[in-house]
Formats: C-alpha cells, sequence, structure tokens
C-alpha cells in the first residue's frame, strides 16, 4: 500500500476508486464500504484509493474555536489506522493535512482541484451523510451532479447496523469510554489496541519498581484514559500478561502530555526501539493525583495485582472449559 501526506504528484497520479472519509478506528462500518471499494475498482480495472484527514476536521475546528471539548476522542493513532486500511486491500492513501485553507475550499474546488486534478477518480465513495466543502456545503447530489459533467460515478453506502443499532467511530467511542472491551471488538471485527514504537522515559517507573515500555500518543484526546490489564504482543511468541496506565500522569508530570506506560508483569524485557501492540482487556479505574510518591508506588502495586488476578482467573476459566 502507498501513503502519501497530501495529493502525489503529477508522476504518481493514477485512475482510482475513492472514499472519503476519517475512517478513525476502521471499525465494521468502514470495513463494508472499504470491501465494495475493493470490488469496485477490481471491476474497472483500477487502484483502490482511501483519502483520510489528519488532523481530524472536528479537531481543527474545536481547536480554531479555542474549546477542545468539542474535538472528538480518537481511537486510533494513524500506524494504526494505516495498518487496517492495508488489510482491507487498499492500494493508496491519501492523507490530507487538514487545515485553514482545505476547509475553506467550495465544494466545486473540492471536486476539480482534489478529486478530478489532483486524484483522477472515476468512482467516488461515500457513506450516505457525506458533506464536504466550506462550511460543509457539498452533499451527495452535489457530487453526482459533478461526477455526471466531469465523468466519474458516485456510489453510497447505507448505514451498517449491528442487533439495530448503527455503527458508528461514536459507537466505538462511546465503548471504549465506558471499559466496554468487549462491544468494542464486536464494532471493530478484531480486539482493541495501540501500537508504537517503544520510547525512553524519565525512567521513574524503574525507580519504583515497575518499569515500563512507554508509547507516545500524538493526540491530546485517546478514546481510553485510566489504568487497564492489558498484554502485550510483538516481544514473544505469545502476548505478555501486563497493567497499563493511558494518561497525563498528574503526580509526576503537569505538561499535560499523553503517554501509555506499561508494566510488563514479572518479567524484564528489553524493549526500546521495537514496534509492540498493547491489546486492552479490562479498565482497573481511572486516573488520579496522589500526594506523593509512596502513595503512587502503593497504587500501582493494588494495580499491578489486581491486573495477576485476572490473569489467573482467565487461565481458571480456561482450564474449566476443556
Amino acid at each position: 500500500m502507498k501513503v502519501f501526506r497530501g495529493l502525489p504528484n503529477a508522476a504518481a497520479r493514477a485512475p482510482c476508486a475513492l472514499a472519503i472519509g476519517n475512517f478513525d478506528g476502521v471499525h465494521l462500518g468502514h470495513q463494508a464500504l472499504l470491501s465494495h471499494l475493493r470490488d469496485a475498482a477490481t471491476r474497472l480495472g483500477i487502484e483502490a484509493a482511501v483519502m483520510s484527514f489528519e488532523p481530524h476536521p472536528r479537531a481543527f475546528f474545536a481547536q480554531m474555536l479555542g474549546d477542545l471539548s468539542k474535538a472528538p476522542s480518537r481511537i486510533a493513532n494513524l500506524r494504526d489506522n494505516l495498518s487496517a486500511l492495508d488489510l482491507a486491500g487498499i492500494d493508496r492513501v491519501i492523507v490530507e493535512h487538514f487545515n485553514a485553507h482545505f476547509a475553506a475550499l467550495s465544494p466545486e474546488e473540492f471536486i476539480q482541484k482534489i478529486l478530478v486534478d489532483g486524484l483522477h477518480v472515476k468512482l467516488v465513495m461515500v457513506g450516505d451523510d457525506f458533506r464536504f466543502g466550506a462550511k460543509r456545503a457539498g452533499d451527495i447530489s452535489t457530487l453526482i451532479e459533478a461526477g455526471q459533467r466531469l465523468g466519474f460515478t458516485v456510489q453510497t453506502l447505507s448505514t451498517v447496523e449491528r442487533h439495530g443499532k448503527r455503527i458508528s467511530s461514536s459507537a466505538v467511542r462511546a465503548a471504549l469510554s465506558a471499559g466496554d472491551f468487549d462491544e468494542a471488538k464486536h464494532l471493530l471485527g478484531r480486539p482493541y489496541q495501540i501500537s508504537g514504537h517503544v520510547v525512553h522515559g524519565q525512567k521513574l517507573g524503574r525507580t519504583l519498581g515497575f518499569p515500563t515500555l512507554n508509547l507516545r500518543i500524538a493526540h491530546h484526546k485517546p478514546a481510553v484514559m485510566g489504568i487497564f490489564v492489558v498484554q502485550v504482543h510483538g516481544l514473544s511468541e505469545k502476548p505478555l500478561p501486563a497493567v497499563a496506565s493511558m494518561g497525563v500522569r498528574p503526580t509526576v508530570d503537569d505538561s499535560g502530555r499523553v503517554l501509555l506506560e506499561t508494566h510488563i508483569l514479572d518479567e524484564s524485557v528489553d524493549a526500546y526501539g521495537k514496534v509492540i501492540q498493547i491489546e486492552f482487556l479490562k479498565k482497573l479505574r481511572d486516573e488520579e493525583k496522589y500526594i506523593d510518591l509512596p502513595t503512587l508506588t502503593a497504587a500501582i502495586n493494588r494495580d499491578a495485582d489486581r491486573a495477576r488476578s485476572y490473569f489467573q482467573q482467565r487461565v481458571g476459566s480456561a482450564t474449566d472449559r476443556i
């Protein structure tokens, strides 16, 4: 899969079937649309392409308004979204930088400059509620009319439902916020996890007796926050049991930066620079600010013990089923 930051240069442009959207989490609703896109591209003998946006348009406008509470929480980082798009059989992804200039494009400019001149679209596939252009002035009928004039077709995909409820990024965010990882798995079609390179931290966890694998979180509002039972993939043949904290570390850091810190239970692993996947299994509690490091250490001890109990019970349940 080829990934472009912005429009491809002239030499790299080729006719494509294009899906447009944020695709945060690439849930089962997204996957249904991408499957239709892949099939249509194959029939037409062209590449299947996706256009997504960084940052999320709603996050951009929330920042412009100075009210980050209006920004949606982020389900997945760019790495994980791209990995899911690759698994869906997409040939190319255009990650468009969503800024004031892009937001100001009229529907007509977006169609001509981006879709026709920039991407050579032959088919555009979108959800049935798709809006685009400055002030969201463009809709499906705008797109269809332009396609008739400019030589591309438009297809829409109706909402995908599960048990009568719409599968959406909002539904995934709600499940993750509630710590309902089983529901999130049903909506995503896979367990919820976050991947990234292990980076060096302040080594405070090692000082406290709980060395951690640290993943930087680029966005400021992840869909999960708190303390979790997790398992780590990518360091051994089997996932490693662990406990993790996703948050801003209020006891020891006032920068506001979000970090995912994971302590592997009862095992020491050298993982710096490696790419790992953290799979979330159960939420233990919300993040808290403690009065001192001994109080923080006691809380981490309790979290680790609860995580051990979780894995012991899981092993027991698996044994009972044999």
